[in-house]
């Protein structure tokens, strides 16, 4: 069961908070282990905002303690509805700076919302005392990842924040469309396709259902995930309308070939907008989501090219019988 963010007690948000604080610190440390060579000053930051972390983690533990006791239920982030999905650090090696400004903002701006919202909702003079302090606190840790990446060039902090709300309110859900519409519908297509090799309608007819089903079901998932009170995501039925949309697309571009007459034809084609579909999801990938391209491209088609296999194993075990 995921929990709502409003359904949480005074003490169970205490809990989470002590979690999140210990979770960002770890981070921060790995952020600095994978700096040290490339970026040893940056490293050195984000070293002391990991002493921060620790800091207010122990601050809001004595709290925790003086109106709670000892015993702290374990409550993490995955375990509320709201919060961004992060990528763990271990797996992306080497670290970029560029992304790791990134995630560190998001981590941030994650984070104020969560105190301002918890400090809105707290009836407990003291808590909400630290909450608000802690609140101060976050934001000269995002002051101090955007003015790395203002000293370096890039975006003003305007644009920065008008791109970041773009990637989780747009980017983000359109692509989990976009991936699941175009990689899931591809087994039952065709499957479809080489079982009815002489009617490719009905390949489409298929295709069409599992796109439309696919994108109902991903629209609904999407929104009822995230309201978007933590995050900072936006509408959750905007989101839902988007990822659901995408997902439909995804599916339909690899199932209209098929009302092609000619089944090697449809074929044809379909395979070749498949490539074309999987091509833009590695881009987006590595446009936005600062996934290596290699990586974005190796991930996509291995997996892309698995349900595919399935999907022709499958129809091929009719002998192409099933149009006759």
């Amino acid at each position: 069961m995921i929990r709502s963010f409003r359904s949480l007690s005074e003490q169970e948000v205490l809990a989470l908070a002590i979690s999140l604080e210990e979770e960002d610190a770890r981070i921060y440390d790995d952020f600095a282990d994978g700096l040290k060579d490339s970026h040893p000053q940056q490293a050195e930051q984000f070293r002391q905002m990991r002493a921060q972390e620790d800091e207010h983690r122990h601050r809001l533990l004595d709290l925790y303690r003086q109106k709670f006791g000892d015993h702290i239920p374990l409550i993490r982030r995955q375990d509320v509805k709201g919060f961004v999905r992060r990528r763990p650090v271990w797996l992306v090696r080497p670290l970029g700076l560029d992304a790791v400004l990134k995630q560190a903002e998001t981590m941030e701006a994650e984070t104020i919302r969560f105190y301002e919202a918890a400090a809105r909702r707290t009836t407990d003079a003291s808590l909400r005392q630290l909450l608000g302090d802690l609140v101060e606190e976050e934001r000269k840790h995002e002051r101090f990842a955007e003015g790395i990446a203002a000293s370096r060039g890039t975006e003003d902090e305007q644009a920065v924040a008008r791109r970041r709300l773009f990637v989780l309110q747009v980017i983000q859900p359109a692509l989990a469309g976009l991936m699941d519409g175009s990689v899931s519908t591809l087994a039952p297509l065709f499957a479809a396709a080489f079982a009815f090799r002489e009617h490719p309608i009905d390949a489409f007819i298929v295709g069409l259902a599992a796109s439309v089903g696919a994108g109902i079901s991903m629209g609904f998932a999407e929104a009822l995930s995230d309201d978007g009170s933590l995050t900072g995501r936006g509408r959750p039925w905007i989101r839902g309308a988007v990822c659901g949309l995408m997902t439909a697309l995804g599916g339909l571009g690899h199932t209209l070939p098929f009302l092609i007459p000619d089944f090697n034809w449809a074929l044809g084609v379909a395979i070749g907008v498949v490539a074309v579909e999987l091509g833009v999801i590695a881009w987006i990938r590595k446009r936005f989501m600062d996934t290596p391209l290699w990586t974005a491209v190796t991930q996509v088609v291995f997996g892309g090219a698995l349900v595919f296999a399935a999907g022709i194993l499958i129809g091929s075990l009719t002998g192409g019988k099933g149009g006759d």
